[in-house]
């Protein structure tokens, strides 16, 4: 109910429509995208994935933007964002559709997967590029009192698109894999990727060329970049909500990415033998169902907890919850305990995405929103990638282990601490005033 409220408060806003049908439509064909990739990487019946293969794909995927991030970021805030949107999607359309090409010989030599694997990475880059721009149009399409609103509703239709292309990708990749070779029902789901990322860049160009921003786009120099990136990170010690929230959800997201690894093992080599490809991609989808919908109900809960209790304490109580989730019903080893607590640990990872996402749209200044999205993107991306090394040195083959799950609890709360110390006495709850007007006090 709360959620419908927001939306409608929002609704109202003719180019938030329209930047929210972007978001959906190439969200949606990220999730297709995403069930392709995993169906191709995880799910091959000659191979067993560890934690280590896991690390090496997150790592060819990730890291790349990671250190080219701070410089496109410039671009968020120097080149019309709408134009960003309608070119970046129509890349990744390009590069699906050479995946779909490159995936359909059905060879898996090791310069095939050499040039599989740079498609990816170039894919992946400009997925969190993209992402980071429609995260710094947002304010140009709502009211400054209306952050929280916004960040309830945006990150939860954006994973609900996810959600939607996971499902469809999972339920077309299992009919296809029953009347066709793996690699050929791959193919396919690359190819209604880049079908998708077409409707989104041709749904982009809807909204006029400078209605998203940046205000004052000012001419790329050189050396403006390292400049740029500097005054970023300057911006963000000077306002200390957005650049707390930043370190706090990144180490939120190695625990999580750590959880997120071995559940993956667990499902593919723990549930389930090497053979069985198709059982494996339908367990491993539904938990993807489920996780989705733990984002989605994060909506639900986060605006009016937020509004009695503050975002700082909110923040902290997700983090307190995200430790004893971990342990029970995290870890007990069947199916129906992990998917509750992959569903409870979705809660509270979207939550507190949801609290940062506020944070930094209130406290950074427009000029450098395009910067400070970007960096956003790469302490997940990096948080990411160090989960996955992590996993790849503690984890064994079929991701089993109770100790392991223990100390992520006490990772989980040692980061509470850490940002309830260093928190004390901020002023955090600024772009949560319009939720007044639609959560009962």
């Amino acid at each position: 109910m709360e959620f419908l409220r927001s939306l409608r408060q929002l609704w109202r806003h003719r180019y938030f429509r329209r930047l929210l049908a972007v978001r959906v439509a190439t969200q949606s064909s990220d999730g297709v995208l995403q069930i392709a990739l995993a169906s191709y990487v995880l799910f091959s019946p000659e191979r067993q994935p560890d934690a280590a293969s896991i690390a090496a794909v997150l790592a060819i995927t990730l890291l790349p933007f990671s250190i080219l991030g701070p410089f496109v970021g410039v671009v968020l805030d120097r080149v019309a964002r709408r134009q960003v949107l309608v070119v970046v999607d129509l890349l990744r359309a390009v590069l699906a559709v050479s995946l779909a090409a490159l995936v359909a010989t059905g060879l898996r030599t090791g310069g095939v997967e050499t040039v599989f694997y740079g498609g990816v990475l170039l894919a992946m880059s400009l997925n969190r590029f993209l992402l980071a721009a429609l995260s710094a149009s947002l304010p140009h399409t709502i009211e400054p009192t209306e952050y929280m609103v916004a960040n309830s509703v945006v990150p939860t239709v954006g994973p609900a698109g996810v959600l939607i292309g996971a499902g469809v990708g999972t339920a077309l990749r299992l009919i296809l894999g029953r009347v066709m070779p793996d690699y050929s029902a791959n193919a396919i789901l690359f190819v209604a990727a880049a079908a998708g990322y077409v409707l989104s860049a041709s749904l982009a160009l809807r909204i006029p060329r400078n209605q998203l921003g940046p205000d004052e786009p000012e001419p790329t120099r050189a050396g403006a970049v390292v400049a740029g990136l500097a005054a970023a990170l300057a911006h963000l010690r000077e306002h200390r909500p957005a650049g707390l929230g930043l370190l706090t959800i990144g180490g939120h997201r190695i625990i999580y990415g750590i959880f997120t690894v071995a559940t993956i093992l667990v499902y593919r080599n723990y549930f389930h033998t090497l053979e069985q490809v198709e059982p494996a991609i339908a367990d491993l989808g539904l938990l993807v169902v489920i996780t989705g919908a733990g984002f989605v109900f994060a909506a639900v809960v986060t605006p009016p907890m937020s509004a009695r209790i503050g975002i700082r304490r909110w923040m902290i109580s997700c983090l307190v919850g995200s430790a004893v989730f971990q342990v029970f019903p995290g870890a007990i080893y069947a199916k129906v305990p992990l998917g509750i607590a992959a569903f409870l640990l979705g809660v509270t990872a979207q939550n507190i995405k949801i609290c940062v996402d506020t944070l930094v749209q209130a406290h950074v200044g427009d000029e450098f929103k395009g910067r400070v999205f970007v960096l956003y993107d790469m302490v997940f991306n990096l948080a990411l990638v160090a989960a996955a090394v992590v996993g790849a040195a503690i984890l064994p083959v079929n991701g089993v282990s109770v100790p392991i799950l223990v100390v992520l609890a006490a990772g989980y709360l040692l980061v509470g601490a850490l940002f309830a110390y260093a928190s004390r006495g901020l002023a955090m709850n600024r772009g949560t005033e319009s939720l007044r007007q639609i959560v009962p006090t």
